[in-house]
């Protein structure tokens, strides 16, 4: 840099982070001489004021008449990125919401028409066993093979990389509890095993009810419960089916 004419002593004070440099040339300054240099990443105090610089350019003016100024100017085309940045972020956050109130709406939506459509069936059962609108209706395969293709569908909404390894989690390629219930603990795969339930216990409510006809055998109590309670069911018709036949024995044998 090149000095003339004027004679001066001055004391520059620059903080750098947690150092303090301390610049005390004697030179001669031009009047209004113009330095510039470059912040970057850095937090800069001068004269007392702190100074930021993230790719900033930092222009000290020096005049004995004016006295001295800091001027900042901002590199606008980081800023420009950071503020693209930010609103990718945004966007991505609000479409991530967005995805998991529409996955939300649709478990529980399938959830509760797919109880809905099972009732009719049980309620036929239980109230009309030997009618001929409950014969039929327990013969069609539409409602299992309806409950079919809506399990097959949460299952794909629900599946994810990690589905297999939190089924055969053990060594042994076999479930493990901890892994059930972390894959179970989301909605939309609660909903697809709800669908699951109610088209395996249907199955076998039906089931019971033709075993019920055949054998001329009471099921309207073991139908009811194979809605909720489907193994309990199986077993509360077993039951009635083996102490049906003893008594039929016992009284043919009288």
């Amino acid at each position: 840099m090149a000095f003339s004419t004027c004679f001066c002593h001055y004391q520059i004070p620059l903080k750098i982070d947690c150092s303090v440099l301390t610049i005390r040339p004697s030179c001669n300054i031009r009047m209004d001489q113009r330095s510039t240099f470059a912040l970057k990443g850095m937090n800069t105090e001068a004269f007392g004021q702190r100074v930021v610089g993230m790719g900033s350019k930092l222009s000290s003016d020096w005049s004995f008449m004016g006295g001295s100024r800091i001027i900042i100017r901002p590199n606008s085309g980081r800023l420009l990125l950071q503020r693209k940045s930010f609103g990718v972020c945004a966007s991505f956050s609000t479409f991530h919401s967005l995805a998991g109130l529409v996955s939300s709406q649709i478990a529980r939506s399938a959830f509760t028409w797919g109880t809905v459509a099972v009732l009719p069936f049980y309620t036929l059962m239980v109230l009309a066993p030997k009618s001929e609108t409950t014969k039929k209706s327990m013969e069609s395969s539409i409602p299992y093979v309806v409950l079919g293709i809506l399990y097959a569908y949460l299952l794909y909404l629900s599946w994810t990389p990690d589905t297999i390894r939190l089924m055969f989690a053990s060594k042994y390629w076999l479930p493990e509890l901890a892994g059930i219930a972390k894959m179970f603990s989301t909605e939309m795969t609660l909903a697809s095993a709800w669908i699951h339930l109610l088209a395996v216990d249907l199955f076998a409510a039906r089931q019971v009810f033709h075993d019920g006809l055949e054998n001329k055998i009471e099921t309207r109590h073991s139908v009811s419960l194979c809605l909720l309670f489907c193994p309990i069911g199986i077993i509360t018709h077993v039951i009635t089916k083996a102490l049906n036949k003893s008594f039929g024995n016992t009284k043919h044998g009288v």
